[in-house]
């Protein structure tokens, strides 16, 4: 297939004021990989067009690093529609319709004319020619097809079996010897690598809503443990300080409000933080960092959940606080630091124009500030730590960053970054084994109708299915989802996300399933975040709890897709990336459609276990206490068709023994 455009180009559509634009990524191509770019762009194109393309592709590609092909995006905004409203041969090929249009919606995505969904980088594909194609396949697909999908450039349609994936993607799959964010970015210019992040270039981002639950159950838990908060309390009086207001770090002061603390998050870009105060996920506003501190003084006083987003760099906040002896008592950062020198991290000293203007005249200087400002940032968060505040990376590469910019002490071996570094990551401290080490993960699901009504009959059904009294994650599970509608969480289509367990998310699909079955709802897409027990390998985040050596493997992720694929999820995707940057992680998602069959059915029975318990079973393996008992547990009562190979122990004195001699 090719693109279809009759006998005219389609006329370039105006940009609408108002609206996030990319920055300039930076072009840095050789003549000879610039006449490839353009090859690889006009590729899609008619031949009779390319001349007068050539030269527009020139030029973006100069003035913004990347060919986006803007002439082609449809005009206005990709807002997403009841699934009924799209052309469709089955019910697969309408859904990833839907969703492909609320990743870009302007609701949602950080930078909606470049297809970029959250994160700096995260892109549904690399331009528009894609997407243009791409949805005309969709269109086409039938249920005994599978659309291929490689770094953004749809392949083509190959006969597969009904019980087979209709949609199969992969992101960025780098070459070894290539795979670092040099060469990703000469392949990125010349339009053969796409960064799809995690579930944007999975085509099943829901908008903050997707982080705000992770986010909650992080502070929550964070207060358990380091400011001993009790099970049936939550955060009010203690102040959370963080930075990022964009497309997944925009949940922050709205997790924090539901867990009833005080925070003040810093962003430099105002454009975030009104997006965010006119969503109502954030309360305040300010510029003043006296004003912030005091805001936030006053709440923790009155025992008041309170949300402050200070217009400002997080470095200046932190430094007025270790000057005036302010105690923060949970502290964090989520710039996009997996694109630290590409825009995700704004240098102390500059604002948000400044950023933008030195990116497209000045990149090597850029740089250097960047290293500057990361090694200021080091130095007063370790000042706060030393004076009790819990730290904590937030998975963004922030600490890597750190490292990167020359900082060595960071490391916690004194060596390199194999071993982690000086302060945790949530996921080693927090969200590994509270919640992953027990298979608890971000499940969330979609429906495709667009009624609002058929999200409330999902919530309910979705309480229904958790034993709040089996542990306390399920109450606080339950919680989250009792409260859901009534924290106004969706942005863009209607969509929820709950954490759950293994058996918890097969119970809960099967209702909705057996719901579309009966008419009581429209068809569901089923989803997770990449972010989770099984789907991602990464040694500073998802795997920064395992602890056997194999945290610089990526098999477990490549073995979750592979083992989806096989199961027949509707969507399988794997990415090179993630949240922490190109050659740090392999991490891949499914979509699940749920059209009530019960071939469906079968299908859940299989995969959705699989895709959770492949991941407990490599953490019960590196020794994960609670990986081990779950594993066992799991043994048991899935005796008839699943075993898990269980770890024996050895002595750590014994052992150290023996080397002694």
């Amino acid at each position: 297939m090719k693109i279809t455009f009759g006998n005219t180009l389609p006329p370039r559509p105006p940009f609408m004021e108002g609206i996030r634009r990319a920055p300039d990524r930076g072009y840095t191509l050789t003549p000879e990989q610039t006449i490839t770019a353009l090859q690889n762009a006009l590729r899609y194109i008619p031949e009779k067009w390319h001349e007068q393309l050539a030269a527009e592709f020139m030029q973006e590609l100069r003035t913004h690093g990347r060919i986006y092909g803007y002439r082609f995006r449809p005009e206005g905004d990709l807002k997403a529609k009841p699934v009924d409203e799209y052309q469709g041969c089955c019910i697969e090929g309408k859904a990833f319709q839907v969703m492909i249009d609320n990743n870009l919606s302007f609701d949602i995505a950080l930078y909606p004319y470049e297809l970029v969904t959250y994160g700096e980088t995260g892109q549904v594909c690399q331009n528009w020619m894609q997407y243009r194609l791409i949805m005309q396949y969709l269109e086409i697909l039938t249920d005994e097809q599978t659309l291929v999908i490689e770094s953004g450039h749809p392949l083509g349609l190959f006969h597969s079996p009904p019980d087979a994936p209709r949609v199969i993607i992969t992101n960025s799959m780098m070459i070894g010897q290539f795979d670092n964010q040099h060469d990703w970015h000469i392949a990125a210019q010349m339009g053969v690598a796409n960064y799809g992040q995690m579930t944007a270039g999975g085509w099943m981002y829901i908008g903050p809503q997707g982080i705000v639950h992770g986010t909650f159950n992080t502070l929550l838990n964070a207060g358990r443990l380091k400011l001993g908060i009790p099970q049936d309390k939550d955060l009010r009086g203690h102040l959370f300080v963080s930075s990022g207001l964009g497309g997944m770090s925009g949940a922050q002061p709205r997790a924090a409000e539901i867990a009833g603390a005080v925070s003040i998050i810093a962003e430099v870009d105002k454009s975030r933080i009104d997006t965010r105060y006119n969503q109502g996920w954030v309360g305040h506003i300010t510029a003043d960092i006296r004003e912030a501190y005091h805001i936030a003084s006053l709440a923790m006083q009155k025992q008041e959940a309170c949300s402050i987003a200070y217009h400002g760099n997080v470095v200046d906040l932190l430094e007025y606080a270790e000057q005036k002896n302010i105690s923060i008592e949970l502290l964090s950062d989520q710039t996009s630091c997996h694109a630290v020198y590409e825009g995700g991290y704004c240098p102390v000293g500059l604002t948000f124009e400044e950023r933008t203007h030195m990116l497209h005249e000045s990149p090597e200087r850029f740089r250097q500030l960047v290293d500057l400002s990361l090694q200021r940032h080091f130095e007063v968060i370790k000042k706060l730590v030393a004076r009790g505040t819990y730290f904590f990376d937030y998975g963004n590469s922030f600490m890597k960053a750190i490292y990167d910019a020359g900082v060595k002490e960071i490391s916690r071996n004194g060596i390199d970054e194999k071993d982690g570094f000086i302060w945790p990551s949530y996921v080693e401290d927090i969200m590994g084994p509270q919640l992953f080490d027990y298979g608890y993960g971000p499940f969330r699901w979609i429906c495709l109708s667009g009624k609002h009504e058929d999200l409330i009959k999902t919530d309910h059904a979705a309480m229904e299915c958790i034993d709040v009294n089996r542990r306390g994650q399920d109450l606080d599970n339950y919680n989250w989802i009792r409260d859901a509608e009534k924290n106004q969480l969706v942005v863009g289509t209607q969509a929820r996300i709950l954490y759950q367990d293994a058996v918890g998310r097969l119970n809960i699909a099967l209702r909705f399933n057996e719901m579309v079955r009966q008419g009581e709802i429209g068809p569901v897409m089923l989803g997770r975040d990449h972010h989770d027990v099984s789907g991602t390998d990464s040694p500073f985040r998802e795997t920064a709890n395992i602890k056997d050596g194999s945290n610089v493997m990526a098999d477990m992720a490549v073995q979750c897709f592979a083992g989806n694929c096989a199961r027949g999820m509707s969507l399988v995707a794997l990415h090179n990336g993630g949240g922490v940057g190109i050659g740090k992680s392999i991490n891949g998602g499914f979509g699940m459609v749920c059209d009530g069959s019960k071939r469906v059915d079968e299908i859940l029975r299989s995969a959705m276990l699989w895709d959770v318990m492949g991941g407990v079973a490599r953490r019960s393996w590196a020794r994960n206490p609670h990986a081990m008992e779950t594993s066992e547990a799991f043994n048991n009562s899935h005796a008839d068709g699943y075993h898990i190979t269980m770890p024996y122990l050895a002595d750590e004195e014994m052992i150290r023994k023996i080397i002694i001699g």
